[in-house]
């Protein structure tokens, strides 16, 4: 293992630190982009409808975008496929003169050395930070110890600035505690925590230990996002905002602002929304995101062997929660 004080960051070096902190984590609003595949015998990635996404995405004044996370369907995805992801997203930002528009890949993966060499990827294909799960399959040997060794030796070799990924749903239960964050938020290249645990007091505990420029919380889930920010996160990195993105940034900028009834009141609309995603999967999140973005529902299916949203009465239902929220955007976007 490379100490943080010699070799790792000093030698790596390619983070934007030298002997100091890496970059902090951007406030606000970042959106886990869905990834659009063809209906064809080999799920290949649909690249038309997954620009006409990216487009959307980044006009929407978003604060940050995420590659390869848990709704872009990142256990899925090769390596090839998350670089050219990466790559297409920056040059559409840079079409759209927003170049420095920060992007993050998800990089995870059964061993340290994977997810090390998946970091220096990320690197070369331009992207900003990377969103990293705890490696889950030997969940059984993974104790508090392995996993701070974990992240601690992915920080040291990592070129990028890291975020961790808490997520006990698809890592066999793993969680990052506060105790663990406590001792991770210190290491210079480990920059953050995204909390899709509901830990609200997680959020808390981190803030009163780290400023948000050492460590920065971030909600995993827009339908607690106030709360979050009321007690010291940053933001959030949403799925709603594949869907919603003026809605989640004018949830943000009004509580910023202390405008705490407007905000208060769009949040509750947006938390009754969000359930239709939450429930729905992510099957049903791209059925719906399809259907009402108007892209077309042979590329709305997810890679197999997730199964299709095809159950006629679960359409209803979804559209039926998701829908009305479309009318309040509308709004937002014609202010903005």
């Amino acid at each position: 293992m490379v100490s943080n004080d010699s070799q790792g960051l000093a030698v790596n070096g390619n983070n934007g630190t030298v002997g100091g902190r890496s970059k902090p984590f951007p406030p606000g609003i970042h959106v886990p982009s869905l990834t659009f595949f063809k209906d064809d015998k080999r799920d290949e990635i649909d690249w038309d409808v997954q620009s006409r996404h990216i487009e959307f995405l980044v006009s929407s004044g978003l604060h940050g975008i995420v590659i390869a996370g848990t709704n872009g369907e990142a256990a899925t995805l090769t390596a090839a496929e998350k670089k050219q992801l990466v790559q297409t997203t920056r040059e559409i930002a840079r079409s759209q003169g927003r170049p420095d528009l920060p992007i993050t890949l998800g990089c995870s993966g059964g061993c340290t050395r994977d997810v090390c060499d998946q970091t220096v990827d990320a690197k070369e294909a331009g992207a900003d930070f990377v969103l990293v799960l705890v490696p889950s399959y030997f969940h059984f040997a993974m104790d508090q110890a392995a996993i701070i060794a974990f992240f601690e030796e992915l920080a040291d070799n990592s070129p990028l600035p890291v975020l961790i990924y808490s997520f006990p749903g698809v890592t066999s239960g793993l969680d990052i505690n506060s105790e663990m964050l406590e001792v991770l938020g210190k290491h210079k290249n480990i920059i953050g925590v995204k909390l899709t645990c509901g830990g609200i007091a997680k959020v808390t505990r981190a803030a009163a230990t780290f400023s948000p420029s050492e460590f920065a919380v971030l909600a995993g889930q827009s339908d607690w996002l106030i709360p979050a920010m009321a007690v010291g996160s940053v933001g959030c990195i949403t799925g709603i905002a594949n869907l919603y993105p003026k809605t989640c940034i004018r949830i943000f900028d009004l509580q910023r602002k202390s405008q705490f009834e407007e905000a208060t009141s769009l949040q509750k609309e947006l938390a009754k929304m969000e359930w239709g995603f939450a429930k729905g999967g992510i099957n049903g999140t791209k059925w719906v995101v399809s259907k009402l973005r108007g892209y077309p529902e042979t590329s709305s299916h997810c890679r197999r062997p997730y199964p299709q949203f095809s159950s006629e009465e679960k359409r209803a239902w979804i559209m039926g929660v998701v829908e009305p929220l479309a009318a309040t955007e509308k709004k937002i976007s014609l202010k903005g």
